[in-house]
């Protein structure tokens, strides 16, 4: 009996795994056969089409650059940024797509993922608030053109070229070289300094003594001058400006000479033209202007002090204040 109930235990323990199996290999293989005919071909097609939106989206915004860049359009560097975060966004936007569209194919339930998703999506929303400004800000910088690469701009209290940008943050190079990156949400006021043109203003100093009329003359000659040179006319817009006289400090007369060119491109005729003036000015011995100086009444100019010549005697007469007190010697008594 023993040896019996053995032998059916075998018996079982042998047949029964192999049924279990052949039960289990017939699942996965009628799973499988399904998943190829039904489920796979979506797969692809949805794959295909996401592919195909993803080049058409590459093409739509290379096309973008090349036209601006064509067209030597001033502002390239915003169309080269719309067009990174234009490509950047629709791929996301698509592979969510298609990922909404492929997991309920594998059995996944969406319901409880979206409403988790839309949790997490308020606690990081208010947990980043701080970047979603910046991005905010970002984006209307650059749809409303506010400032591009390349631009002297004063942000946020900071001074210098915008060197790069993005939709969270913008890098502002000075000029002694610091590398400012400032987040677009502490962008309050936005002062760009070359937008269109530019306009550079040189205070000439001239002494008090020279005919103001011949000063200016002179100034305007030398800054048309500069204009008209073949090496500084393509910079210039306008012709040089003379605003007169605009301060006296002692001998110290303030003439404006302002100069109008292309954005950003003042520097070089500005040098030009304050070398010229250095010249003119000495050729005709006409001397710079000094606040300290005083122009006495008979023509020549002279400190402060000689503008009182009977006071001068005055200078040499002992001052009681300063004679020595007597000295007695303390021993002998006799003075010293």
């Amino acid at each position: 009996m023993t040896l019996l109930t053995a032998k059916v235990f075998g018996a079982l323990l042998w047949f029964g795994p192999r049924e279990f199996f052949r039960e289990l290999n017939g699942k996965w293989l009628t799973d499988l056969q399904e998943f190829l005919h039904t489920v796979l071909p979506k797969i692809v097609v949805i794959l295909i089409g996401a592919w195909l939106l993803t080049r058409v989206l590459k093409l739509v915004t290379r096309r973008m650059v090349l036209i601006a860049e064509h067209r030597a359009r001033r502002n390239v560097a915003q169309v080269r940024t719309l067009a990174s975060v234009t490509l950047a966004t629709g791929i996301g936007v698509v592979g969510f797509l298609a990922a909404l569209q492929i997991l309920p194919l594998f059995g996944f339930r969406l319901e409880p993922l979206l409403a988790s998703a839309g949790v997490a999506g308020v606690a990081l929303g208010l947990a980043a608030q701080t970047v979603v400004k910046d991005c905010l800000n970002g984006i209307l910088f650059l749809f409303e053109d506010q400032f591009n690469v390349g631009d002297a701009v004063k942000l946020a209290g900071l001074s210098g070229t915008v060197e790069a940008m993005s939709l969270r943050k913008t890098q502002v190079r000075d000029g002694d070289g610091t590398l400012y990156i400032i987040p677009n949400s502490q962008i309050t006021t936005v002062a760009n300094v070359t937008r269109d043109f530019s306009v550079a203003t040189i205070n000439v100093s001239v002494d008090f003594s020279a005919d103001p009329d011949e000063v200016m003359a002179l100034l305007k000659d030398v800054a048309m001058s500069v204009c008209k040179d073949p090496a500084y006319k393509s910079v210039f817009l306008e012709d040089p400006t003379l605003l007169g006289v605009d301060s006296i400090k002692g001998s110290q007369v303030i003439y404006p000479v302002q100069l109008k060119t292309k954005a950003n491109q003042q520097w070089a005729a500005m040098r030009e033209t304050q070398r010229r003036i250095r010249i003119a000015l000495a050729e005709h011995h006409m001397l710079p202007g000094d606040p300290l100086r005083v122009y006495s009444t008979n023509g020549a100019s002279s400190n402060s002090a000689s503008l009182h010549p009977e006071a001068e005697p005055a200078l040499t007469a002992v001052d009681p204040t300063s004679a020595k007190p007597n000295q007695v010697n303390p021993f002998t008594g006799e003075g010293m």
